[in-house]
């Protein structure tokens, strides 16, 4: 399984590891809003909300565009790199994080920056959705059509 994935999804397994550890819920490539995609959101048990973005490499730093963006979507944001990222790259006022494929350690606690309550009350309602949807596809790989399910030759169920 670990050699299926990418280095920076090795990085958000790990951060995920120990973010359950603190009695948080992780959850990987989750999509906040249209356009926007985190490595991992972190629902705690306060209801507060971290994005955490795994870098794997300088040149994958360099690349993002995107992760100011994210700031408005939580509560605190951080960065998750390995031992060997040159961490003085990444900007001030983010919080850092040193994680392998098994397990994790927050280095600089990110700063609260806590998001409307409406936004908040939308953003773990989404969460949840996502959440409950992908357990379901775990247990049920096999969608239905237009919430019609299919009969076991790929067609459509029998009237009942």
């Amino acid at each position: 399984m670990m050699d299926d994935l990418q280095p920076g999804q090795k990085l958000a397994r790990g951060v995920s590891r120990y973010l359950r550890s603190l009695g948080y819920a992780p959850l990987e490539e989750f999509v906040p809003v249209r356009g926007l995609r985190v490595d991992v959101m972190a629902l705690g048990p306060k209801g507060d909300l971290w994005v955490i973005e795994c870098k794997s490499s300088r040149a994958d730093f360099q690349s993002d565009s995107k992760w100011a963006g994210y700031l408005e979507w939580c509560d605190r944001y951080f960065w998750a790199v390995d031992t060997e990222f040159p961490t003085e790259l990444l900007p001030d006022g983010t919080g850092l994080i040193i994680a392998d494929p098994y397990d994790a350690e927050i280095i600089r606690m990110a700063p609260e920056d806590k998001m409307a309550p409406a936004r908040r009350k939308k953003l773990i309602q989404k969460f949840a959705m996502d959440s409950a949807r992908r357990l379901q596809s775990l247990r049920d790989p096999r969608p239905g059509l237009d919430g019609v399910l299919l009969d076991g030759a790929g067609g459509d169920a029998p009237e009942a």
